[in-house]
């Protein structure tokens, strides 16, 4: 600890006398590990132009150093800087050509720019010099990966896995691809095998807990993380997903220890805090639900979930109010999440703003048109309303991406009996009947009336008896 706190000490010695010298300008010579621990202290705390500035002066006192050059051009990248950052590479290059840094450097940089092909190239390059090949397989499978070219990805990864068994970026990247790829049952052997080679990577057995999780196999995946967890018990991400683990399979109170064991491992994080209130919402303890999700917005007010997590325990509540004040949060965070827009919707229909919940399913129905919520929601605003030739309209909108649903032909024919089409009405009638006979109960809910419920009956019955 001593030794530990005197290092911290020169380093902070080391940044005060570099801002003296700058706020100064007066000469100063630094060495060129010294200049390194500057520029990695501005990089680590996202204080890029300061590490520009310093990377610059150390150039100037050591103009050929190919790892200043290097570094340069990743801090260019950091301020989108990337073709300069190219040109620099380029330049040092011609100063040592068998640099394998200066081929992934560049390799990241192209994939940043999405020039996946090109990056491969340099990668491919990096491959015949680099000592650390794992890594650079690692940074193949990723570029094919965004590529969507997922075959090639697992191989890379495979090859990264061959010469590093305990290379955790590859083997979690590679249960992704496999996943996508509807491989993952015959990823199951493929793990195991690497289990047998080494029973005690920790890698190994929490990405066979992910894809037994995938595979929705949860007592296999709770054994395998349970193994991971045994071999290193401070493995925060085995627990966490462990906790993950238990919420797919109900088991809510179990999942609030495991959250509650990352968090002692790893502190607090507005991830984990928002587990905690997912699992104390799925128990129906609304109020401490709404306090992890308000923790998780307080360590990070960008974290969308977090406010819609909260506006959802204010939702089971019915406190309409508060919980659109908290939706809204997370939809001026993510514009992009239909379930935000959705909610917003639900919210704004409860608290009696009718045009604000149209404009909101509307821009719901953009996003995931495919939710049959959506129109159901958006459509009964006209239905309330009294206007059922615009449910009609709205709910047909629906059709295009919602094939043979029960549920909507359902609805379809409520909207159409009430607008007096009744032929029409027992088309989408008997649709419904077909495809789920036993959701017409449903229709009741819309017909208090004896005399409509009396005639439904009949028809359904009718139905009942040709259909036997």
């Amino acid at each position: 600890m001593a030794k530990e706190y005197r290092k911290r000490e020169e380093g902070n010695e080391l940044i005060k006398r570099f801002e003296d010298h700058l706020r100064k300008k007066k000469a100063e010579f630094f060495d060129l590990d010294a200049y390194e621990q500057i520029i990695d202290h501005y990089m680590l705390r996202g204080k890029h132009n300061k590490a520009l500035q310093a990377v610059n002066q150390a150039i100037s006192q050591y103009p050929f150093s190919i790892e200043l050059i290097t570094i340069k051009a990743q801090i260019l990248s950091n301020l989108e800087e990337y073709d300069q950052a190219l040109d620099i590479l380029d330049h040092a290059h011609t100063l040592q050509p068998n640099d394998p840094e200066i081929f992934l450097t560049k390799g990241s940089i192209l994939s940043l720019q999405g020039k996946h092909a090109a990056a491969i190239e340099n990668y491919e390059q990096a491959l015949l010099l680099a000592d650390d090949k794992d890594e650079v397989y690692y940074s193949i499978g990723l570029s094919y990966q965004s590529m969507e070219e997922y075959q090639q990805a697992i191989e890379a990864y495979k090859k990264s896995i061959e010469i590093n068994l305990n290379h955790e970026g590859s083997l979690y990247e590679l249960a992704f691809c496999l996943d996508v790829t509807g491989q993952l049952e015959s990823s199951i052997e493929y793990y195991q095998k690497f289990i047998d080679e080494d029973p005690y990577s920790t890698a190994a057995w929490y990405n066979l807990g992910i894809v037994y999780n995938k595979l929705e196999k949860y007592e296999e995946a709770l054994q395998a993380y349970d193994y991971a967890i045994t071999i290193d018990e401070s493995f925060a991400s085995a627990y966490f997903n462990t906790g993950n683990t238990y919420m797919n399979m109900g088991q809510y109170t179990k999942a609030l220890d495991t959250f509650r064991k990352t968090l002692e491992i790893e502190g607090p994080s507005p991830e984990v805090y928002c587990c905690l209130g997912a699992a104390y919402e799925s128990l129906e303890q609304y109020e401490l639900g709404l306090k992890y999700f308000q923790k998780a917005a307080k360590l990070d007010t960008l974290y969308d979930e977090a406010w819609f997590g909260a506006g959802a325990c204010l939702e089971k509540q019915e406190k309409w109010y508060q919980a659109l004040h908290f939706y809204n949060k997370a939809l001026k965070i993510n514009t992009e999440n239909a379930e935000y827009w959705k909610s917003v919707a639900h919210a704004e229909f409860k608290v009696g703003n009718t045009v604000s919940s149209i404009d909101a399913y509307e821009e719901a129905s953009k996003l995931d048109p495919e939710d049959k919520e959506i129109w159901l929601n958006w459509s009964f605003i006209y239905y309330e309303q009294g206007n059922h030739e615009q449910a009609i309209e709205t709910l047909r909108m629906g059709f295009d991406d919602i094939h043979d649903d029960a549920e909507v032909f359902y609805r379809m024919a409520v909207y159409l009996i009430e607008a007096g089409r009744f032929k029409e009405a027992f088309t989408y009638l008997e649709k419904a009947l077909i495809l789920d006979f036993d959701g017409h109960t449903a229709l009741f809910d819309f017909f208090p009336k004896v005399e409509t419920q009396k005639a439904l009956y009949k028809i359904i019955e009718q139905f009942r008896k040709e259909n036997r």
